[in-house]
């Protein structure tokens, strides 16, 4: 879990920075934040989905899972932990950010657990002891946490908590996980959530809101619709 835990501080220092940051920058030059960090992450999210192995599965994770998360209200429910959590760090009388602070929260801890390194990194982490992987990503998370500590604020250094409890299953459970999931199941769950940064940059370059939240059993799916549909020769 050491690396897990390395990765938590820098998404919390990189957070920080970005604050600071944050607190002595114009308005134009915050316009100027959210379209780089909204630019970055389509670039992040477009590489990503561009690996899939299977588009049928992509479609079909995304529409069930969609389904499912809108049904249960999963972006609802984060939102609500977001603003709990805001609640409970800000000062008595203290005015409020709207919905800032839930918003970072909820963006950053999609961001920072829907790659392939997140899920591929911990395993190797919770199976092998090899930590070069999630040491890698705690520098690119710390970094993108930079850019959005000073778009979003504090929320995003709360995501570390996202970060912790996500990384922290799979590399406790890594050893079965990973013949579960396999090379493709991974590589298609990577590919899913990249359309899933895509949404992200969207709702930062302010073109398109989406409930990206809701989106989040597709990650879930994606691995098991690939397996089902391997299955069936014509579909491959």
């Amino acid at each position: 879990m050491i690396a897990t835990y390395i990765n938590c501080i820098a998404v919390v220092l990189g957070a920080l920075i970005g604050l600071l940051l944050k607190k002595h920058i114009s308005e134009k030059f915050k316009e100027v934040v959210f379209a780089s960090s909204g630019c970055v992450t389509l670039v992040l999210g477009m590489g990503m989905a561009l690996k899939s192995s299977n588009a049928l599965v992509m479609i079909l994770a995304l529409v069930i899972g969609g389904g499912i998360g809108y049904l249960i209200r999963i972006e609802d429910g984060i939102l609500k932990l977001g603003e709990k959590i805001e609640g409970l760090t800000r000062k008595k009388g203290e005015t409020t950010e709207g919905s800032t602070f839930a918003q970072g929260f909820m963006s950053a801890s999609i961001l920072f657990c829907s790659g392939a390194m997140t899920v591929v990194g911990s395993i190797q982490a919770g199976t092998a002891g090899q930590y070069q992987t999630l040491l890698v990503k705690s520098i690119m998370d710390g970094c993108m946490a930079i850019v959005f500590g000073a778009a979003y604020g504090i929320g995003v250094a709360f995501s570390a908590l996202f970060v912790l409890v996500y990384q922290g299953f799979f590399t406790l459970a890594g050893g079965w996980l990973q013949p579960l999931l396999g090379d493709a199941g991974i590589g298609e769950l990577a590919a899913t959530g990249g359309v899933l940064l895509l949404m992200i940059g969207f709702g930062l370059l302010d073109l398109k809101k989406f409930k990206t939240a809701n989106f989040l059993p597709a990650l879930v799916l994606a691995p098991v619709l690939l397996s089902l549909v391997s299955q069936i020769p014509f579909l491959n």
